[in-house]
């Protein structure tokens, strides 16, 4: 964030300075701009001095004149603030145009490299600020960075039918519920376990001791049978990778159980009903060690 408020500030100063500049010289304009023109009336010699701030157009019409010289002179002959005023107006203008200018070229060169370096909450809380850091922090190219950065550097050629914004929420969900399985296995829960699996018919579940369960009551009872084992397994999640599609989505790993016998090659399937996503399929490599597949594997 503290690329963002130094930038911020950056802004402010040049706006500010370039505010003070162009009303400086607006003043100094009009003041060298004032011109004297005599008017004479019979034999007298009366002079009137005019020291508006406009092009005043004498072309000998008999003392016509246009439009916006008659609207600048009501506004000396009623009281108007004059030149003071005019000078005021000139400078909000170019304050908004300056000000326009600098943000359209200061978000897509620089607020949207500066986003790169934020996370996924830092860079939600900042879409909230106002309507330009929404449109930087909705960008698309900003948040595939962030999904390559967080995620993986495979899906570089995906093109995600809602945008890489939802892609990478819709894959935050899938690597969380992901976790929460792993969470589960550890803490022995059967009822959070049981709410995680679809229950349906077709869902399967292949432990790690090769052993095939299908359906809903054969997987949950597989793990009831896991998880009355006394002794607790403490494994390592690496080389997450997640796959989402519209109602499907897909997850490979690798778990380490003992960092020395080697890991797990894993893969979790989950679908999407009712607005939320549940397990269907859980696959574990078969892991041998000395010619025994010892009996904790089975939680894997």
């Amino acid at each position: 964030m503290e690329i963002i408020s130094l930038s911020s500030f950056f802004v402010a100063a040049i706006a500010t300075a370039l505010c003070c500049l162009f009303a400086f010289f607006a003043f100094r304009l009009s003041q060298s701009r004032s011109v004297k023109s005599g008017v004479t009336a019979g034999g007298g010699g009366i002079a009137l001095e005019k020291s508006c701030n406009c092009v005043c157009s004498c072309n000998g019409s008999g003392g016509a004149k246009s439009e916006s010289e008659s609207l600048t002179s009501g506004l000396y002959l009623n009281g108007g603030s004059g030149a003071g005023g005019m000078c005021e107006r000139s400078s909000v203008i170019v304050e908004r145009q300056t000000g326009a200018s600098m943000m359209e070229q200061l978000v897509p060169e620089i607020t949207t490299h500066a986003l790169s370096y934020l996370d996924y909450p830092s860079l939600c809380r900042l879409s909230m600020t106002n309507s330009l850091m929404r449109r930087a922090a909705n960008d698309d190219s900003a948040w595939k960075a962030l999904y390559h950065k967080d995620f993986t550097l495979e899906q570089d050629s995906v093109t995600p039918a809602n945008g890489w914004k939802a892609y990478y929420a819709a894959t935050r969900a899938i690597v969380n519920i992901n976790a929460e399985f792993f969470n589960i296995i550890r803490e022995r829960s059967l009822p959070r376990m049981g709410r995680l699996w679809l229950n349906a018919d077709y869902v399967k579940c292949v432990h790690a001791s090769g052993e095939l369960f299908s359906g809903y009551n054969s997987v949950i009872q597989s793990w009831q049978l896991a998880f009355n084992w006394e002794q607790g397994l403490d494994f390592q999640i690496r080389d997450v990778r997640a796959r989402v599609l519209t109602d499907m989505a897909w997850v490979t790993m690798k778990t380490y159980v003992d960092m020395e016998t080697g890991p797990f090659n894993v893969t979790n399937v989950l679908e999407f009903h009712n607005g939320q996503w549940y397990m269907v399929h859980h696959h574990s490599s078969l892991m041998l060690d000395g010619g025994e597949v010892e009996q904790q594997i089975l939680l894997a």
